[in-house]
């Protein structure tokens, strides 16, 4: 099959989705060897698939031991987890990076508008420690596309970003876009009001602080930042598309994903709406990796195309991973 005519762009119709996700199954289960030895260890083929509970959904754990790839073309970059000292990362190898940047630009600008209005402001500094990640590279994207000159990334210089933010706040559309802990870190040291600026996060302590819970989390910020919402990210370094939530701890999904739960029970069967379950993800950006993948995060689905998360499974919990030892 020739992936130039798999259409995976952003104009996406609901109607049409099957039929893509079925164009990417084939085309992935025909040239990704490791993936077409699960489905045919679940007796999944092409040939016997027609709906999107039907394919099979890899789990997430095995992008941290296996080449999950499909192309005959080196990569262009390789995203890596983050990870404590010591464990194993995912590897997420991306053969056309122009599928990424279509993906997170057209998904921000969808829900926000154009990332060119906004001044943004990176506050990751245990994304910038390190190499390979995936979210620094779609911020960057955001900071370079951005007309305004003072965009950037601040490590732990809070001064000059709270400096930035009461000089251009409520002036400027601004996007501060941070990890968990150091907003948390930056909302208690300095009380704001801002009027302006879109504070998001993109989750994750790392184990720099206490897990909180989201709503814990945001009602902090909102004190911290002296705002009436905190948006957020949702995004894996196994995944080139993200979904955002402007609030509410309601995620929209792009038009090139779709989130089904299933039983955490039997990890086969797909839940109805409103039932809490494990989280699988159709990513059609996932071209040349896999699009078709089963998270260790717990969630529930509300609408169409829009999903609350909840936590992650417990190591404990995870169903259905030793499938394969090879």
């Amino acid at each position: 099959m020739n992936p130039a005519n798999i259409d995976i762009n952003h104009l996406i119709q609901p109607e049409d989705f099957l039929n893509q996700s079925l164009n990417v199954f084939a085309f992935q289960y025909e040239n990704n060897l490791f993936y077409r030895k699960f489905c045919n260890l679940l007796h999944k083929t092409p040939a016997n698939v027609s709906s999107l509970e039907e394919i099979p959904f890899l789990p997430i754990q095995f992008f941290k031991s296996h080449k999950i790839y499909s192309s005959s073309n080196t990569p262009q970059i390789t995203f890596k987890s983050s990870g404590t000292t010591g464990s194993i990362t995912s590897k997420h190898q991306i053969a056309d990076l122009s599928l990424y940047e279509k993906s997170y630009f057209n998904a921000f600008e969808t829900e926000y508008g154009n990332i060119e209005d906004y001044l943004v402001l990176g506050l990751l500094p245990s994304y910038l420690e390190r190499s390979g990640s995936s979210l620094i590279y779609m911020v960057n994207s955001f900071i370079e596309r951005s007309k305004f000159n003072e965009s950037g990334f601040y490590l732990d210089n809070l001064d000059a970003l709270k400096q930035t933010l009461e000089k251009f706040d409520g002036k400027r559309k601004i996007l501060l876009i941070g990890v968990s802990f150091a907003l948390l870190d930056f909302a208690e040291r300095f009380q704001l009001k801002l009027n302006s600026t879109t504070v998001m996060e993109t989750g994750g302590m790392k184990g720099r602080r206490k897990e909180l819970i989201r709503e814990e989390l945001h009602v902090q910020l909102k004190q911290g930042f002296g705002v009436q919402q905190i948006h957020s990210e949702y995004g894996m370094t196994e995944l080139l598309s993200q979904s955002y939530s402007t609030g509410d701890g309601i995620f929209k999904c792009p038009t090139s994903m779709k989130i089904l739960i299933r039983d955490t029970e039997n990890p086969l069967h797909i839940l109805n709406k409103q039932k809490t379950g494990g989280i699988n993800i159709i990513d059609l950006a996932n071209l040349y990796s896999v699009s078709f993948i089963a998270t260790q995060d717990l969630g529930r689905q509300v609408a169409d195309n829009e999903y609350e998360i909840l936590g992650r499974f417990d190591h404990s919990d995870v169903r259905g991973c030793n499938l394969m030892f090879f």
